[in-house]
């Protein structure tokens, strides 16, 4: 639906741009078409606050041409703020440069490039770089890094631990990246002896449980047992354009919401270190039970019955309204109770489901929910 809004947003942009530039007259020998410039306009993702805390839009693993990637900084930052995002943070390979024969490959770099334009464009940029180990023990992204040049460089496996320590002691909130990328190497998808040294010692503070196109869900029982946070990341090397199909409603780049008291870095580092996250990836929500049902509840209402109809057996059934006032999705099956079989809550919208009379609430399962790898979240709508 998002998607779609959009499209005829930008094709109404254009067309009226279009349709203005063939009644103009060349001006000095020149005819400008300006119309068919892509408007500068930023997608709107509404997400209401949860528990007094602000929801913000962040993806905290991408690359440049200063690693792997395809792109310049700026191309990053341009469709971060198009897309509707509040944070970012380009995170570099600091073992792995294989443009370092056409790029300079100062990792801090990128971030220094767009730091002054992400300020004009109300758009949070946080240093950070991704520790590139061989798998087992695989990726580690840093953010809030002070110096990304400074990480260890060398892959040498017996270099693993200084590598991350050298993220740790610059303060740096540090996440374990994709854990099953190449789940064929053993101990590649496994809660490894390295991994357990880190966690143990404080230097782990969260797992991608989705990267990209895959959401890898042996990490969120890791996340919940272990109590660290929940990410879901882009990891995106091409323009999103081409890598994503957002021609498609509900596709979009895979984010981390962060439940934030406030709009800055601060507060996003508080809020990442008390694990106040839910991975999001098109109609999928991945996190800690208590933060995807804060979520889903700071989302979804159901209003009062507005009619009752009682058929020939005497059964009344009671109309409701039920909104969703997000941009996200959710899908529910109903598994207790007596009322609507499947309620699709499509984004921003409102619809009507029944439930038989004389029911204080049904329980519906959320099936584009993950609170755990075998998990949806179960939801309890009170009927009034």
């Amino acid at each position: 639906m998002k998607t779609l809004r959009r499209s005829v947003l930008l094709s109404s942009a254009l067309l009226i741009g279009l349709l203005s530039t063939t009644a103009q007259e060349p001006q000095n020998g020149r005819l400008s078409l300006d119309a068919q410039r892509r408007p500068q306009i930023r997608t709107q993702l509404i997400v209401p606050d949860v528990n007094g805390n602000q929801v913000l839009k962040c993806d905290f693993h991408m690359h440049t041409v200063f690693s792997d990637g395809h792109v310049w900084p700026t191309i990053r930052l341009r469709e971060v703020w198009q897309e509707g995002l509040d944070a970012m943070s380009l995170t570099e390979h600091r073992e792995y440069s294989p443009f370092q024969a056409d790029v300079k490959c100062d990792k801090n770099r990128p971030y220094e490039i767009i730091k002054n334009e992400a300020a004009r464009k109300n758009t949070i940029s946080i240093l950070g770089g991704e520790v590139t180990r061989e798998t087992p023990p695989g990726h580690f992204n840093a953010i809030f890094l002070q110096d990304a040049q400074a990480l260890v460089e060398s892959k040498d496996s017996d270099q693993d631990y200084n590598a991350i320590k050298a993220a740790h002691d610059q303060g740096a909130f540090i996440f374990w990246n994709h854990p099953g990328w190449k789940p064929n190497i053993q101990g590649s998808y496994e809660w490894i002896d390295f991994v357990d040294k880190i966690y143990k010692e404080g230097m782990l503070h969260g797992i991608e449980v989705i990267n990209g196109f895959g959401i890898h869900l042996k990490a969120l029982d890791w996340c919940v047992d272990h109590n660290l946070t929940v990410m879901g990341t882009s990891d995106i090397h091409q323009t999103v354009q081409l890598d994503y199909n957002t021609d498609l409603p509900y596709v979009h780049r895979t984010m981390t919401l962060v439940f934030a008291k406030e709009r800055t870095p601060e507060a996003i580092h508080d809020a990442l270190k008390k694990g106040q996250t839910v991975a999001w990836a098109g109609k999928y929500l991945a996190g800690k039970e208590e933060n995807v049902r804060d979520l889903f509840n700071a989302c979804v209402e159901v209003k009062p019955a507005h009619h009752s109809e009682t058929n020939k057996k005497g059964v009344t059934t009671n109309y409701y309204e039920i909104s969703n006032n997000s941009s996200l999705y959710f899908e529910l099956i109903l598994k207790e109770g007596k009322g609507t079989r499947k309620v699709v809550l499509y984004p921003q919208t409102t619809q009507v489901m029944t439930a038989q009379s004389g029911q204080n609430s049904v329980t519906y399962e959320c099936v584009n929910t993950y609170v755990r790898s075998d998990k949806h979240l179960s939801v309890v709508l009170p009927l009034r």
